[in-house]
């Protein structure tokens, strides 16, 4: 059990320092390595778990989703241009191989209509306004 508990952290950092580096460099989805960070730590331990939750980085990047209230259309964009990147790429250089292509164009058009049309789009708040909830 203790080692599952050290591998999950492990994980959690690194899910953690890719999920960093990806809300810097625009290149990299910061979301899905957020995300797995979110699991390991939950798993693993309440301490990092509370610290994490606190971040600004999980209250940016996370906090609405794992609420289920959905997100901003400024996040889901976000994602959809990195993952249409990205795997753009993949989908270049499999020119000879056409099953490749149609099953990663597949998984890419799976990805935008689950975000367009399975998470729910939240408004985001004005700075310095009330919540317009309360």
């Amino acid at each position: 059990m203790k080692l599952k508990k050290i591998l999950l952290i492990i994980v959690g950092c690194l899910g953690l320092f890719m999920g960093a580096v990806g809300a810097v460099l625009p290149l990299l989805p910061a979301f899905p390595f957020l995300l797995l960070a979110a699991y390991c730590f939950a798993r693993s331990s309440e301490k990092l778990n509370t610290w994490f939750i606190n971040t600004r980085l999980y209250k940016n990047n996370l906090e609405t989703y794992v609420k289920g209230q959905g997100m901003t259309w400024k996040t889901k964009i976000r994602i959809m241009v990195m993952v249409t990147l990205l795997m753009s790429i993949g989908f270049l250089m499999m020119g000879r191989v056409p099953v490749g292509r149609i099953i990663l164009a597949g998984v890419w058009l799976f990805h935008i209509l689950y975000f367009v049309f399975g998470v729910k789009t939240v408004r985001q708040k004005a700075e310095g306004y009330p919540d317009p909830e309360f």
